[in-house]
């Protein structure tokens, strides 16, 4: 359907995309959580009475597949389940929807070629995000991480053999950029994760279907010139793009044009956008640094497709799931555990 060069999203079958947004940060003024670190079985049935709801897109509007054993379609189930129709309604707006899946540290492997096996019957590409650098989130809410350079290495390799020829397309490391540029990211740590971005970079993007991109943020925490050099260095010359506002909630024109932007210090790189929860725009009120975590008011934004306002701009994606949490922040579970209230919360903002 597509073929591979790095000619952004629309010129790639599988995409890999190296994402870095603010989840907590030092300075924070973004969102990246470390969503669904439990991971969703790509292999198997889907929940009871979900289908009507969670069948795949139109391939020419959206090519990205829908898990059908999400944690949304398992909701939906479990309101239709009661006969709580109204509940049922508004989370069929995101359980029909293609979202991130997120891959866990011990099973990353087995779940990689699970869901891209599960994409591939359906002739659609899946959409993963890994998330396991070294000294992630500087420690907070989703901290945690490969223990080293050496075990990362190894972990990327595992997904890569997971991934094989078949279609996908990766997150990769929410975070992982940016807390270099604000400095949350101790200074011992920046070589080594430069390092581990680049080659990173370069294992998935050699695979015979797969882009990268590299997250590069959001426009309400850094300016582009900021993250020219960074991008530079973490490889985004091999890569197939940048991503824009993973995880956040600025809005889908504030992130084209901070991505044009950027697209122009970074060689005429393509971009995509996490359109996930950017419906009402960033909450602006109360703590500045935990504005990203579950601010209440949010609702979801431009559904995933290809059809985007720029040609720059590849995609819009839902590489947050909706409905997980940003952390134990505003009476939340931890990052990445499912919570229903907010899930319809969004779904059902207009």
């Amino acid at each position: 359907m597509y073929g591979k060069g790095g000619r952004g999203w629309r010129g790639a079958v599988a995409v890999v995309l190296v994402a870095s947004a603010v989840l907590a940060g030092c300075s924070s003024g973004g969102g990246a959580n470390g969503g669904g670190e439990d991971g969703d079985s790509g292999a198997g049935p889907a929940p009871r009475d979900s289908g009507a709801a969670v069948g795949q897109r139109p391939k020419d509007h959206d090519p990205y597949w829908v898990n059908p054993r999400g944690k949304a379609a398992g909701a939906l189930a479990a309101y239709r389940a009661d006969g709580k129709e109204r509940e049922a309604r508004l989370l069929a707006r995101i359980a029909r929807e293609p979202v991130g899946q997120w891959l866990t540290p011990e099973g990353a492997g087995r779940e990689a070629r699970g869901f891209t096996e599960a994409a591939a019957r359906a002739d659609r590409t899946a959409l993963l995000v890994l998330y396991n650098i070294p000294h992630r989130d500087c420690g907070q809410y989703s901290g945690g991480g490969a223990a080293d350079g050496n075990a990362y290495r190894a972990w990327i390799d595992e997904v890569a053999a997971g991934i094989g020829d078949r279609p996908a397309a990766v997150v990769l490391e929410p975070d992982a950029l940016l807390h270099l540029v604000d400095g949350c990211t101790p200074g011992e740590f920046h070589e080594e994760r430069y390092d581990l971005l680049k080659g990173a970079i370069e294992k998935l993007g050699a695979l015979p279907r797969t882009a990268v991109y590299l997250d590069a943020g959001n426009p309400g925490w850094q300016r582009p010139e900021a993250l020219a050099e960074p991008l530079r260095r973490a490889g985004i010359g091999a890569a197939d793009g940048f991503a824009v506002n993973v995880s956040n909630f600025e809005t889908t024109a504030r992130s084209l044009s901070y991505g044009k932007e950027l697209s122009r210090l970074a060689g005429g790189k393509h971009f995509v956008i996490d359109t996930s929860r950017n419906g009402n725009g960033p909450y602006r009120q109360g703590d500045p640094g935990e504005r990203w975590c579950n601010p209440p008011g949010r609702a979801l934004g431009e559904p995933p497709t290809t059809r985007t306002a720029d040609p720059l701009a590849d995609a819009y994606l839902w590489v947050k799931r909706p409905g997980e949490s940003d952390g134990t922040c505003k009476g939340g579970p931890k990052a990445g555990e499912w919570w229903g209230d907010y899930a319809l919360g969004l779904a059902g903002q207009p």
